[in-house]
């Protein structure tokens, strides 16, 4: 199953090891923005940063990430909906 153009990242985490696979499907799936919702989204958002860009060698690597610690997954599931995408296509809730 591929992921949606939107994703929002409910947290916690059940594992943070699960992060790697994640961000790369989501690349795969060009996902174009990953909205981390929940206690700690700063921290897990630039995590999702260092393994999108790596070591800057590939440019084609990119996708928008936010966080949001202190909004409800409704506020942030509102945000995500109104996020650029020309074919309004759905948003997608993770949790990893």
């Amino acid at each position: 199953m591929s992921y949606a153009p939107r994703v929002i990242l409910h947290l916690p985490l059940s594992n943070e090891s699960l992060l790697d696979e994640f961000v790369e499907k989501c690349l795969r799936d060009k996902v174009a923005l990953i909205a981390v919702v929940g206690e700690g989204a700063a921290r897990i958002e630039d995590i999702i940063d260092e393994l999108v860009v790596g070591d800057g060698s590939d440019r084609e690597r990119f996708v928008a990430t936010t966080s949001h610690s202190n909004e409800t997954v409704e506020e942030v599931l509102e945000f995500a909906g109104i996020w650029t995408d020309e074919q309004n296509r759905p948003v997608q809730i993770v949790r990893l």
